[in-house]
């Protein structure tokens, strides 16, 4: 299984087990949006998005570690507001949201190796300040 499939199947049985308590998790996130306890809702947020990542077989320890837990926290907390008013059948319409969320990070992810694979599209101090005393004919 791909990664985003493992991430995906993940985020859907989170929902899945949660959905015969919809209400109250709908209660519990007005609890923790309140300004004493969002310290709280951050740790809890982050402890899903790490496990989540774990059970996906992540173990990575630098700074994609952080990157990555971060951006399924984002795409986890935006996926459950919208469960929680999708009212279709079978959830299609979170389904499809979280469908077009993941699809979003891997373009940004696509966009990053391209970005890496060229050096001629790359930044480079060097290079500007060589054009600016050597303009291109």
């Amino acid at each position: 299984m791909k990664i985003r499939d493992k991430i995906r199947s993940l985020v859907w049985r989170r929902l899945e087990v949660m959905g015969p308590a919809r209400e109250a998790v709908r209660r519990a996130l007005a609890i923790l949006a309140m300004p004493q306890n969002l310290p709280l809702a951050l740790r809890i947020g982050w402890r899903t998005a790490d496990v989540m990542w774990r059970i996906a077989g992540d173990t990575s320890t630098d700074f994609n570690h952080y990157t990555k837990r971060m951006t399924l926290g984002a795409v986890y907390g935006s996926t459950l507001l919208v469960w929680l008013d999708d009212q279709s059948e079978g959830w299609t319409e979170t389904a499809a949201f979280l469908d077009r969320r993941i699809d979003d990070v891997m373009k940004i992810e696509k966009l990053k190796a391209d970005w890496r694979g060229s050096s001629e599209q790359r930044l480079s101090l060097t290079r500007f300040f060589g054009r600016l005393r050597y303009p291109p004919r």
